[in-house]
């Protein structure tokens, strides 16, 4: 409950949590409340915004406002599960880096600088090419694979200040196992570097995987805000279209806008676990 007052204390991380929701109301209802027609109606192309079509119609017809809500699914699961991979693979990297050190350490931490040195597009969208992916899961790992080394580098360098602490040190006198010594005492100290973390990730998979999408190099659903793009800049001429003015720009303030909410979470949490932030704030 004091977490949850410290964020609506913040107005900027509560707008932030508040858009968040409402994204994700419009993932999990929309759907159901607003049925997808992928039926072509040529005579109703490039329509402008109406009362019948709240922001216009596609290059064949279709309701924007329907596909947008309908794509919303991908692109939240998309950063979902960009998230949780990174996260997942940082833990593995960092926890068994800080935690044994010696020689390990060394072959992890140079593992992450390579990962970190090597431009993250590029391999990105030739694995995506490559791997031919089609579902939100698969697009997901192939985005965390290359977004856990700045959590692993962190979560390592937690890790070994934090085996020096004198509660760690109790708890192996007291004969503690190491699995206990990690879950009870370790990760809890690391919970808000990795939710932080988390939440950064997504935000960056949107990008990232819009610009794939964008590219024509992952083919997913017509309705996916980046396939939105890609078939209004390159496919179907709505750039140069006056009329098309809401179809072209509905993804992409979609896109800035859950981007937006993202960014003010984030802030909004390191705040909640960083006593010197709260103080200036």
């Amino acid at each position: 409950m004091s977490a949850l007052r410290t964020l609506a204390r913040n107005r900027r991380a509560l707008l932030g949590l508040l858009g968040l929701v409402f994204f994700l109301l419009m993932a999990l209802l929309g759907p159901e409340l607003l049925p997808l027609d992928r039926m072509p109606d040529p005579d109703r192309r490039f329509e402008p915004p109406s009362l019948t079509h709240l922001l216009g119609t596609d290059y064949a017809g279709r309701d924007t406002l329907v596909q947008l809500v309908h794509g919303s699914r991908d692109i939240i699961q998309i950063s979902f599960f960009t998230g949780f991979f990174a996260v997942l693979l940082a833990l593995a990297v960092g926890l068994t880096a800080g935690l044994l050190g010696g020689w390990i350490d060394g072959v992890l931490t140079a593992l992450t600088d390579v990962f970190l040195t090597v431009p993250q597009f590029p391999v990105m969208a030739i694995l995506a090419a490559l791997m031919r992916v089609g579902d939100p899961v698969t697009f997901g790992l192939v985005l965390g694979l290359w977004a856990w080394p700045g959590l692993a580098r962190s979560l390592r360098s937690q890790v070994r200040a934090l085996r020096e602490r004198e509660f760690i040190e109790a708890a192996r006198v007291m004969a503690l196992s190491p699995t206990w010594i990690l879950t009870r005492e370790l990760l809890p100290n690391l919970v808000p570097l990795i939710g932080v973390y988390f939440i950064r990730v997504a935000r960056d998979a949107i990008t990232v995987s819009v610009g794939i999408m964008l590219l024509g190099l992952v083919p997913l659903k017509v309705e996916n805000w980046g396939m939105m793009l890609n078939m209004a800049t390159f496919q179907s001429g709505a750039l140069y279209v006056p009329r098309a003015w809401a179809y072209l720009l509905s993804p992409l303030v979609a896109i800035v806008a859950f981007q937006f909410c993202l960014i003010r979470l984030a802030s909004g949490v390191e705040e909640l676990v960083d006593p010197r932030l709260r103080r200036q704030a």
